[in-house]
């Protein structure tokens, strides 16, 4: 056990231990296991599909984003091997396709560089994520984290919402955030979602209130690729069938993302937590 548990994390407790982390081998063989990369639960047919989308510019699957117009299908299946590990063939179009997870631990290990950057330079985050079952228990750790180090987590524009369609129909939408992590949410609760509008309300909530940006934001889905589009640094997990913040990173607008299936279970993520956290003590012990 690398650390003891906070209360009221969803999921769970967050954890908030730093200490000795994982070593590469260990997320490397944790990734395997737990199906974040290797063999993933996201079938290859869909992987196509959603690039099929981006490439024709659909809104829900740009995240906020403005891709270049070269991003047509087959090169959107390119960057993805080359990023994520999926497999190359653009003949082949059913079955399971894959994740490298030494592409995730290398994200990883610039994810972890990042945040480093924010726990030293105690600076000012705002954590938010698209999907709220899985990962923001993780956020919330790390917000607990840059708390402890003395940096601020941004939390404002709660409240703030639009009509949008779910699968319960039209429903009210609105911003939402629990232990320093935003997130989307309907009546029944938070939301999984792909849109950037809720970024964009919360970007606005700051103009609106003579506050500046955030120095980074940590998230994924549109709260990532939003903040990014907006010139914001932005960092961010994606899975395998979500191009769109690879080619974000490609073009150079989002700062980092990391290829892992983005939905095992919530306390799958810990030892990546442990992992981006103990690096950052390292880089404070050997005086980086």
């Amino acid at each position: 056990m690398l650390g003891g548990k906070g209360n009221g994390a969803a999921g769970g407790g967050v954890w908030l231990g730093w200490g000795m982390g994982p070593t590469r081998e260990e997320v490397v063989a944790h990734l395997l296991a737990t199906g974040m990369a290797g063999q993933v639960a996201t079938p290859r047919e869909n992987n196509l599909d959603h690039y099929q989308r981006l490439a024709y510019r659909d809104p829900d699957y740009m995240f906020g984003l403005n891709p270049g117009r070269g991003w047509d299908q087959d090169a959107i299946l390119e960057l993805m091997a080359q990023k994520v590990g999926v497999d190359p063939r653009a003949s082949f179009r059913h079955g399971v396709d894959t994740i490298d997870p030494e592409l995730t631990v290398a994200a990883l290990d610039r994810y972890a560089a990042r945040f480093d950057k924010a726990l030293r330079e105690k600076q000012r985050v705002l954590f938010a994520t698209g999907h709220p079952r899985t990962l923001a228990r993780l956020y919330q750790r790390l917000a607990a984290a840059l708390t402890e180090a003395g940096g601020t987590v941004v939390e404002v524009g709660a409240g703030s919402g639009y009509d949008g369609y779910t699968r319960h129909g039209w429903q009210r939408l609105e911003v939402d955030s629990f232990l320093g992590v935003a997130t989307l949410g309907d009546a029944g609760g938070s939301v999984h979602t792909h849109s950037d509008r809720p970024i964009r309300l919360v970007l606005a909530a700051l103009e609106q209130a003579g506050a500046a940006l955030p120095d980074l934001v940590v998230a994924d889905h549109g709260w990532c690729g939003g903040a990014a589009f907006a010139g914001i640094d932005a960092i961010g997990f994606a899975d395998c069938n979500d191009p769109a913040l690879f080619v974000g990173e490609e073009e150079g607008t989002v700062a980092v993302s990391v290829p892992l299936d983005d939905g095992v279970d919530a306390p799958e993520y810990d030892l990546l937590g442990a992992y981006i956290l103990a690096a950052s003590e390292n880089r404070m012990d050997f005086g980086l």
